[in-house]
């Protein structure tokens, strides 16, 4: 019977944290759109999966505002200071807590009860893609900046296209849902006063950019796959995750694993609760600020003798 009134107890505090957590997530969501409730624009820029691409937004997308700074041959200090501030201060938690794409995934995570298990070594493996992505697009837009600057790129910007002022932006499927998907539906709100749904269906069809087939797949791909890999985007490809990562590591937040509750021989709950697969009972006990936590504290709820909990600093 105690065993029972024990497992009701955690049962209930896993549920008061993770409610906790998606108040936050749809509070956040709320904000971050709340020009369409009359709140004005701020110039506030954050780590996040957002877009600058509609006039919707009460805050930025810090690394869509690098990207844009660069092209406009503006340092970006500020976007650079809200990722500094931001990771040393919190970490990743803005990742768990804040991010509006990590939220829509969330969301898509409660769909299937069991999820597909990625074995360790891909795991490993496909965790330096998104580093990958970061570089790259450091690169393009770094390279660009220079050559405009230096008055030879105008060339180089002609051939990226649309690619040019945001490269990643182009591509991103946080900016397809939150921007362009919005558009379209606007536009067609419109139309549909001139046309008939389904002539303006046909005709949106046949006049899309392959570009645009390409930004609607990788959406749906990235969307289907969070049903079965929880939080598979922000482990594998944002680059806006690896940059708070790399800079995560001098956190002031992390997590404490107290030895004499943990009972580690045995016992790998945490590590199997961890939604971005943190080997936990790997790090350091003391305090660990892992670059691949976002501090969602799924870990802390499901530690049956509750012996992990949040250090600051």
């Amino acid at each position: 019977m105690a065993e029972v009134r024990e497992a009701s107890r955690i049962r209930r505090f896993i549920f008061r944290i993770e409610t906790l957590r998606k108040i936050t997530q749809f509070c956040f969501f709320l904000l971050f759109n709340a020009v369409i409730f009359g709140l004005a624009v701020s110039p506030v820029l954050l780590p996040v999966l957002q877009s600058l691409g509609t006039p919707q937004k009460t805050v930025g997308d810090a690394f869509t505002a690098l990207q844009n700074m660069l092209y406009q041959l503006i340092f970006p200090w500020l976007p650079l200071a809200s990722f500094i501030l931001t990771a040393v201060i919190l970490g990743r938690l803005t990742c768990g807590w804040v991010c509006p794409f990590g939220f829509v995934q969330d969301l898509l995570g409660f769909m299937k009860r069991r999820h597909k298990e990625v074995s360790l070594r891909t795991h490993r493996g496909m965790i330096n893609v998104k580093y990958g992505v970061l570089l790259l697009v450091l690169f393009i837009s770094g390279s660009l900046a220079a050559s405009l600057a230096a008055g030879v790129g105008s060339g180089y910007s002609a051939s990226l296209g649309v690619f040019a002022p945001a490269p990643f932006n182009a591509l991103s499927p946080a900016d397809t849902l939150f921007a362009v998907i919005p558009k379209m539906a606007l536009d067609a709100r419109y139309a549909i006063m001139e046309k008939p749904a389904w002539d303006i269906l046909i005709d949106g069809i046949f006049s899309a950019s392959l570009l645009l087939w390409v930004r609607l797949a990788i959406l749906v791909i990235f969307l289907v796959l969070a049903i079965y890999i929880p939080r598979n985007w922000c482990q594998y490809v944002c680059p806006s995750g690896a940059g708070l990562a790399i800079l995560s590591r001098f956190s002031f937040l992390g997590l404490k694993r107290d030895v004499v509750k943990c009972t580690k021989v045995g016992c790998r709950t945490c590590v199997e609760a961890c939604p971005m697969k943190v080997r936990i009972l790997d790090l350091p006990w003391e305090k660990f600020t892992d670059p691949e936590c976002i501090y969602c504290l799924k870990c802390v709820t499901a530690c049956p003798t509750k012996a992990l909990k949040p250090k600051f600093p």
